[in-house]
């Protein structure tokens, strides 16, 4: 018998090639990869920041005059250099000397060299104007680091934005995406994409974006007072562009597929870690500790192999480029020399354009730096993309219908559904659930049972015939409207982390304490909540440590009672409750079925024999219904499940 999923539902979880039996339940399955396309996504995450854009100006004016300031500094500082040295001159020469009787004493290259510097006989170092510029120097660079700071702090803020916006778009994308995706995808990898994809992408922007913007407005500051100062040695240091450009292009080209297989990895491995967290029982009931350290280990080695290459690969930028940079710091120095001595320079330019070397050879540097951070980041989008970019479930018809009063006759017509195109489960169903029956489902497993519950509550979306909700279209109603009049108790009990009362009283809203431990009391809660130390304020987590399993299904039938919904679905309810309390169970469920239609699926058949209808699917139809007796009477299928059961039970007690 059906303990509540269908093996045709898990069958259309699988995909082609997916490990089947322990491989894949201890391990998951993953879906395709796809290539990573760096520049698509690159520029699909930028228009993230597109909301941002006050701020992102704000961002490019503070670095603009940041940069600039910066850049306008080494000139200022060689001015002084230039006072020092022709102070340092001047001193040593006698005071009211002619310059052309001073040249006669000096050879061709002295006198270009000199020329260059400004000096008065007799006079030395002017500390006063040294000081006025060191003051002017020190003022630049306090300015330019304070619009520095306000440049960060705006950048962060647009970030946090971007990324929250990003969060809440993957959260809604997640309320709209059908079950059959969830079907299809660990729950680990999914967590993987919404948390850890996502930290990665703001850590990247936030450590980047005003990094990069900097450093480009670095580069054409610097380029263009090296320019002023000498075209020939801008021309110098140009050429370490197209070497750092062509190096950073070849090798980031190699390390992207790297970090785009990390992040798979990484949600690879946080899908088993997460399934060997929540099913840590199992794996030791059944013995397969080893077998889930081996996966763990080979996954983590995977893991460990990709992240290292990545960071490899990447990492040879920036050595490479500070190569680069001191390589063309040196021809600079020594061409720098020769213009000095020719008198072209004065020193003071001279280390003014050797401090710009150094800072345009620096924003590049940390750009080349920054290539596996952008690398890791687009990598991480892509995956949170194509998240955004799933199918959703069919949209809500423009003309939304819904019964005047909703009493609760479903009825299926001519009902078809598929999970595999290829492999038909239910062909031409048809039933009818009367206001205030109860319709029992039984049946071996496979036989369509539960997926006939997802299709009445618009889980999946039939592929012939319909389902009416009191004569409308359910396909033509708004699905969280629908869903609000069915109420659910499952095999699988879910609970959140809160206190037990808030459990209860989820999705009813405004419900007071007396209703609560009301519906508790009918169904058999309050017996053991007033046991515990805090009563119904005690808090529990999401699993439910602190209560049985029994008592946390208990606790999801109170629930049930507390919404008062017009129809019930009871999968499995009492199958993790003693069977004494199920006796209760039946009692109470007896009471709340009064009035409402419900639809029970079960495996112990002594707990549907007051039901109005039993139905008996196999292969997706219905081949047999009626009540209890009736059913037995016949001598067909249902006897045969009966009786199967039956005797079950009597060789149990022998």
């Amino acid at each position: 018998m059906s303990s509540g999923g269908d093996e045709a539902k898990a069958a259309a979880k699988r995909r082609p090639g997916q490990a089947m039996g322990p491989a894949r339940w201890m391990g998951g399955g993953q879906p395709a990869e796809k290539s990573m396309n760096f520049k698509a996504s690159g520029k699909r995450l930028l228009g993230r920041l597109r909301p941002e854009r006050p701020l992102i100006i704000g961002v490019l004016a503070l670095a603009t005059v940041s940069v600039a300031l910066s850049v306008i500094g080494p000139k200022i500082l060689g001015h002084a250099t230039d006072l020092i040295l022709g102070g340092v001159f001047g001193k040593k020469i006698p005071a009211g000397t002619n310059p052309q009787v001073l040249n006669e004493h000096l050879n061709h290259q002295q006198q270009q060299m000199l020329s260059s510097i400004h000096f008065t006989p007799g006079q030395g170092i002017d500390f006063g104007a040294v000081g006025t510029v060191l003051l002017w120097v020190a003022l630049i660079y306090l300015f330019a680091g304070l619009c520095g700071v306000v440049q960060a702090r705006l950048a962060n803020v647009a970030v946090q934005r971007a990324a929250n916006r990003l969060r809440a778009d993957v959260e809604d994308k997640l309320a709209r995406l059908p079950l059959s995706y969830y079907d299809k995808q660990p729950r680990g990898e999914v967590l993987s994409r919404v948390t850890n994809d996502i930290d990665n992408i703001a850590q990247t922007l936030q450590q980047t974006m005003s990094q990069i913007i900097t450093s480009l407005l670095m580069v054409v500051g610097v380029l263009t007072m090296m320019f002023y100062i000498s075209w020939i040695l801008a021309l110098i240091a140009l050429v370490s562009i197209p070497a750092s450009a062509v190096l950073a292009a070849k090798v980031g080209k190699r390390a992207q597929p790297q970090f785009v297989q990390q992040w798979k990895s990484t949600g690879k491995l946080n899908a088993h870690i997460e399934e060997m967290y929540t099913g840590h029982s199992l794996v030791k009931v059944f013995g397969h500790q080893k077998e889930a350290v081996e996966q763990f280990h080979a996954e983590n080695e995977k893991l460990y192999q990709s992240s290292f290459k990545a960071q490899f690969i990447s990492g040879l930028i920036q050595p490479s480029m500070m190569f680069i940079g001191n390589l063309n710091y040196v021809i600079v120095a020594v061409v720098g020399g020769l213009r000095v001595a020719s008198g072209a320079l004065s020193i003071g330019d001279v280390q003014a354009f050797i401090q710009y070397s150094r800072q345009f050879s620096q924003p590049l540097t940390q750009v080349a730096a920054m290539a596996n951070l952008v690398q890791s980041g687009v990598a991480s989008a892509e995956r949170v993309f194509e998240l955004l970019d799933a199918d959703e479930q069919s949209p809500e018809p423009e003309q939304l219908a819904r019964p005047q009063i909703v009493r609760g006759r479903v009825e299926f017509e001519h009902v078809a559904f598929r999970y595999d195109p290829e492999k038909p489960l239910i062909e031409d169903l048809s039933l009818l659930a009367d206001p205030g029956h109860t319709v029992a489902i039984v049946g071996p497993t496979g036989a369509g049972k539960t997926t006939l519950v997802n299709l009445l509550m618009r889980f999946y979306e039939p592929t012939g015939g319909r389902i009416t909700l009191d004569g409308v279209n359910v396909a033509e109603m708004n699905r969280e409207e629908l869903r609000g009049n069915i109420g659910m108790v499952l095999q699988d009990t879910w609970l959140f982390g809160g206190s037990i009362a808030d459990n209860i009283a989820y999705g009813s809203k405004g419900a007071t304490r007396e209703q609560i431990v009301a519906a508790a009391k009918a169904a058999h809660v309050d017996r053991f909540v007033r046991t515990l130390p805090d009563g119904y304020d005690t808090v529990i987590d999401d699993e439910g440590t602190g209560v049985s399993a029994g008592e946390k299904q208990l606790i999801t039938i109170a629930r049930a009672f507390l919404a008062e919904p017009s129809i019930l679905v009871l999968d499995e309810a009492t199958s993790s409750v003693d069977t004494r309390t199920e006796v209760l169970i039946q009692r109470a469920m007896a009471k709340l079925r009064s009035g409402r239609t419900a639809f029970v699926i079960a495996h112990r058949l002594s707990t549907i024999r007051d039901a109005d209808t039993i139905l008996v699917m196999e292969n997706g139809a219905i081949v047999e219904q009626g009540d209890h007796a009736s059913l037995l009477e016949q001598d067909g299928a249902y006897a045969r499940l009966y009786k199967a059961q039956f005797a079950q039970a009597v060789a149990e007690v022998d």
